[in-house]
């Protein structure tokens, strides 16, 4: 194995080519177990923060006193600890995937029309079905027509089924 010239290349460490790869002190900014964008505005990047909207964004900014025209890189470690604190003041990622999977359960237990329709794979909020809410019921299963041969191996199947 020692005689393979080309066996030490194998672990040569190769430089980035990007300058900001190369530095470990530059980290992505992450609240709420969350990374969040460096180039983009904060105000921007707190709503890739499940539950974090618009409104909410604003909100925590104005509270911590954060410029909301900031970039996330450029925010220093007082301000993204600050932001960070108000952020687990509200319900946010896991805590509110979990409350809500837990109403829809809720719903379907005490077998409520709302939760029937959950269970069924419909729409809740009284759209129509008639013609839409392919969101909800997914993609369609055809319903072909059968030529007289086809059904008649089918029915003969079925009788063979049902005496068994």
């Amino acid at each position: 194995m020692s005689d393979d010239v080309g066996f030490c290349m194998l672990f040569a460490k190769t430089l980035g080519i990007s300058k900001d790869k190369d530095r470990k002190d530059r980290r992505m900014p992450r609240l709420a177990g969350i990374d969040l964008p460096e180039s983009q505005k904060i105000d921007f990047s707190l709503t890739k923060i499940y539950g974090v909207g618009w409104a909410l964004s604003r909100q925590i900014l104005e509270k911590c006193r954060v410029d909301p025209e900031k970039r996330t890189k450029d925010l220093n470690e007082k301000e993204l600890a600050s932001l960070s604190k108000a952020i687990e003041e509200h319900e946010v990622e896991g805590d509110l995937r979990r409350e809500i999977r837990q109403n829809i359960q809720r719903l379907k237990d005490i077998g409520t029309y709302r939760g029937v329709r959950h269970n069924k794979g419909l729409p809740v909020r009284g759209q129509r079905t008639k013609t839409n809410g392919r969101t909800k019921k997914g993609k369609r299963k055809t319903v072909g027509a059968f030529k007289k041969e086809a059904l008649a191996k089918q029915t003969v199947q079925k009788a063979k089924e049902a005496k068994k």
